[in-house]
């Protein structure tokens, strides 16, 4: 129900352009998120997309492909932009679980383990702008030559974002039963966890709505900057 509120926003907003975007995304993510390898020792919440997961991931672009009947064009920047950063942060998540060396925390280089939030890799980083490439050079199509390089770099952005409040601020847990790190409050044994790092509150939900926010305002004002 989720996907559909969604989905119907952006096609109302800004049309085929805008779903052939959505669909950008949804495509390669999901094939993305099926060949990632699991991450051991931690406490992933799956490929399966729930309501939360849907509305972090595509809220933003729906909210603003609503701005898509005032103006077509900058309807269709922020939902590419939005959806770029999306892409680049899945991209990175499942391309950078098959990196060879472990992921350092962004801005203090220290590693951490494989699946971590936060972690970022060369292989991960190159994948996250495979994503952005792919969403924007798709709604380049539609909307010009400029989104195809404004895009992928939005997209980019807002995959630092991600890593930034991942690495910084998303709570972290540890199952004292289960003596595994976890992301979530309560451990899938059941257990309650441990706080160890972060704000409780913010999860990787949380932060993955912040970096599509962030996509879908830079990308507003991009499109405010280049046509204004």
């Amino acid at each position: 129900m989720a996907a559909w509120v969604i989905g119907t926003a952006v096609l109302a907003g800004t049309g085929w352009a805008g779903g052939a975007v959505l669909a950008a995304f949804f495509v390669s993510s999901s094939v993305i998120g099926r060949l990632a390898p699991a991450p051991a020792g931690l406490d992933p919440k799956g490929e399966r997309r729930d309501p939360r997961q849907v509305v972090a991931n595509g809220g933003p672009a729906a909210l603003g492909a609503l701005l898509g009947l005032h103006d077509p064009s900058l309807g269709l920047w922020i939902v590419t932009g939005s959806l770029a950063a999306a892409a680049a942060d899945t991209w990175a998540t499942g391309l950078g679980g098959w990196s060879p060396t472990p992921p350092r925390r962004l801005l203090l280089g220290t590693k951490l383990r494989p699946g971590a939030s936060g972690g970022m890799t060369v292989v991960g980083t190159l994948g996250a702008a495979a994503g952005a490439l792919l969403v924007a050079a798709t709604g380049s199509v539609a909307g010009g030559a400029a989104l195809l390089g404004i895009g992928t770099l939005v997209g980019f952005a807002g995959m630092l974002v991600d890593s930034a409040l991942g690495s910084g601020w998303q709570g972290r847990f540890h199952c004292p039963a289960c003596d595994m790190a976890s992301e979530w409050r309560v451990h899938r044994c059941g257990a309650r966890t441990t706080r160890v790092g972060g704000m409780a509150w913010l999860d990787n939900d949380g932060v993955n709505l912040a970096a599509t926010a962030s996509g879908a305002m830079l990308a507003g004002a991009a499109w405010l900057c280049w046509f204004h």
